[in-house]
């Protein structure tokens, strides 16, 4: 049984939406539909009681409600983590039951915000996408806000707007800040332009402490080290520092634990990061 309670699988690098503190993998080959069943069957038998099916977004394949009832067959938590910009209600209609968790991003409280670092019109589609999810109420909700020069200061406002929206929804409703991180298979990332600082990030989580939703606060230290992912290709990587470091193809992998150490995974900071949205 492995150490690691959550493995993210990229399946797919394709996108709708350029982010530019985007760490997702990019230009990278995807298996095809037997082997992503594969992988999911290794990630239910590794141990891992949870599997996070992402991107690029994870809607751009034309299996993935096949890979996320494969997943919930096999006894996985399943997290959906999307653009929302193509989730729809015959998507969720279909697959919903076998979907526990739906993350999206959310840059900015208004479209002007958002389209700093997003496509025009997501705002939108995210606004529409937590419509859908309301009349799902089986499924948690997470919202996830990378915190960025262009938008740092819109961040309350961010916190309100989800405020009423979990006043109103039946839905369990999550919001994890993150420091965008220096990291990118970009080479060419103007970062002195994104990143804000520790201290600025501290500040901000002082400024929303006394709201009443459950915020996950994910700085640069706690963003290190954390994920165990499976690439597109079938490559696992656990990101550290601007680097991704691969251990070779998943499905070849005999020891998870073993490149888990070598990795110099932090099994800890992942445990408590976890259970930061486990179910009952």
């Amino acid at each position: 049984m492995s150490n690691v309670a959550t493995i993210d699988f990229h399946v797919t690098s394709d996108c709708s939406q350029e982010c530019p503190y985007c760490w997702g993998p990019q230009d990278v080959a995807q298996v095809d539909t037997d082997t992503a069943l594969a992988i999911v069957a290794k990630i239910a038998a590794s141990g891992a009681r949870r599997i996070v099916f992402t991107g690029g977004d994870p809607m751009q394949r034309g299996d993935i409600g096949r890979l996320i009832d494969s997943a919930k067959q096999q006894g996985l938590e399943v997290a959906l983590s999307t653009t929302g910009d193509e989730l729809s209600k015959n998507f969720l209609d279909r697959h919903g039951d076998n979907i526990d968790l739906v993350s999206l991003p959310l840059d900015g409280s208004t479209e002007g915000v958002s389209s700093r670092t997003k496509n025009p019109g997501h705002f939108d589609a995210v606004m529409s996408a937590l419509g859908l999810l309301a009349a799902h109420p089986r499924i948690d909700v997470k919202v996830a806000t990378p915190v960025t020069r262009f938008n740092i200061e819109d961040v309350p406002n961010i916190v309100g707007l989800l405020e009423r929206y979990a006043g109103q929804a039946p839905n369990r409703v999550f919001y994890n800040v993150f420091q965008a991180f220096p990291r990118s298979m970009d080479p060419d990332v103007a970062w002195d332009e994104l990143v804000v600082s520790d201290a600025e990030f501290a500040a901000l989580r002082d400024t929303v402490a006394a709201s009443g939703l459950k915020i996950n606060w994910l700085d640069h230290d706690t963003l290190d080290r954390l994920y165990v992912m499976v690439f597109p290709d079938g490559r696992l990587t656990v990101p550290a520092g601007a680097r991704f470091a691969f251990y070779g193809d998943f499905l070849t992998i005999d020891d998870l634990d073993e490149v888990l150490r070598r990795a110099e995974f932090d099994v800890e900071k992942h445990r408590r990061h976890a259970e930061g949205w486990a179910r009952n």
